[in-house]
C-alpha cells in the first residue's frame, strides 16, 4: 500500500519537487543522537500533558517494540501517509504530530484504514509518535500565544483558565493600541503566511473599525469563543449559527481555516527543540502537510 502511495507521489510533479528539495536540504553536518527518552522529557518540559483536555489523547502514541537512537525528527500538524513516508524518506526515528492521529481506539492495526494504515508502517519502520494537541494549546508560549503575536499586546490572559491562571484554553487579548479592522486582517495573513482568509464583519462596522479586544482560539474555536466580549473572535474554524450570532452581536470574526490557524507555529518549535536537544538531532517541519481544505 505504501509502496503505490510512494509511486504515486514521486510520479506528481509537484510533490516529488517538494520532497527532492527537501531531501537536497538536509544538513551535512554530523548530527548526534538522543535517546527517546530524553525528546519526550524535553518536549514534557515545554508543555506537561497534564495541560491537556481530559478528552485528549497526547503522549507518547507510538514506540516500537526494538529501541532505537533519535537522530532526525519531523514535525507536522496532522499525521497523514504522505506525512510518513516523508518520515522515512528523511530517515527520521520520530514524529511530532500535533494532532494526534490515534484519538478514537483502534480495534486493529490492520489495512483497511488510512489511520491504521499509518500506525502498521512507523511500527514497521520503527519510527516513535508524539501528539501534544491541547497542552501545546493551554502553555505559555504554545500555539495560541503564537496566534497571538500577530498583534502587539499590552495583556493577555486564557478564557478558559486551567489550576494555573496562566495556563488554559484560547487567548484574550487586550491590544498596546487601537487598529482598523483591515490591518488586523493584515497581520493576521502576515504571520499565518495565507494569502486570503474569510471574515465576517461584525453588524454595523466596516473595515475601518477599531479593534482593541481579540479573542482568539487555534483550531475550531466556537465552544471557547462563545459569549466572550471582544471587537474580534479569531480561529480556525467555527459553526456557521455560531458565526451569525457574533456578528449580529456586534462582533467581528475572522476564519483561517482549522490548521492553519495552528501550523506556523511548527516553524517556531523546531527552533526550540533543536536548541533544547543541545543541537543533536535534526529537526524538520514537514513540507507535505497542509489543510485538506483551499480556496480555488
Amino acid at each position: 500500500m505504501f509502496f503505490q502511495l510512494g509511486r504515486h507521489i514521486l510520479k506528481s510533479r509537484n510533490s516529488r519537487n517538494h520532497l527532492f528539495t527537501h531531501f537536497i536540504k538536509m544538513s551535512t553536518e554530523k548530527f548526534c543522537a538522543v535517546s527517546l527518552e530524553k525528546v519526550v522529557t524535553v518536549l514534557e518540559k515545554f508543555a506537561p500533558k497534564e495541560l491537556a483536555e481530559s478528552w485528549d489523547n497526547t503522549g507518547l502514541l507510538v514506540e516500537p517494540y526494538t529501541p532505537r537512537q533519535i537522530t532526525k525528527i519531523l514535525l507536522t500538524n496532522d499525521l497523514t501517509e504522505d506525512v510518513a513516508l516523508e518520515a522515512e524518506i528523511l530517515a527520521c526515528e520520530m514524529i511530532i504530530s500535533y494532532h494526534p492521529p490515534i484519538f478514537a481506539p483502534l480495534k486493529s492495526i490492520v489495512q483497511r484504514s488510512w489511520k491504521e494504515r499509518v500506525v502498521s508502517y512507523l511500527l514497521e519502520k520503527r519510527i516513535a509518535l508524539y501528539s501534544p494537541h491541547t497542552s501545546w494549546d493551554s502553555v505559555q508560549g504554545g500555539v495560541n500565544d503564537w496566534l497571538a503575536s500577530a498583534f502587539f499586546v499590552a495583556e493577555s490572559k486564557p478564557i478558559l483558565q486551567s489550576n494555573n491562571p496562566d495556563f488554559g484554553a484560547g487567548r484574550l487579548l487586550h491590544l498596546s493600541t487601537g487598529i482598523p479592522l483591515s490591518d488586523a486582517v493584515n497581520r493576521i495573513k502576515e504571520l499565518t503566511r495565507l494569502s486570503h482568509v474569510r471574515i465576517a464583519v461584525a453588524k454595523g462596522k466596516s473595515m475601518t473599525h477599531t479593534i482593541q479586544r481579540v479573542a482568539l482560539c487555534a483550531g475550531s474555536g466556537s465552544s471557547v469563543l462563545k459569549g466572550v466580549d471582544a471587537d474580534l473572535y479569531l480561529t480556525g474554524e467555527m459553526l456557521h449559527h455560531d458565526v451569525l450570532d457574533a456578528a449580529q452581536k456586534g462582533i467581528t470574526v475572522i476564519l483561517t481555516n482549522h490548521s492553519d490557524s495552528e501550523r506556523g507555529f511548527l516553524r517556531e518549535f523546531a527552533k526550540y527543540l533543536h536548541k533544547n536537544l543541545n543541537e543533536e538531532v535534526e529537526v524538520f517541519v514537514s513540507k507535505v502537510d497542509k489543510d485538506p481544505l483551499i480556496t480555488v
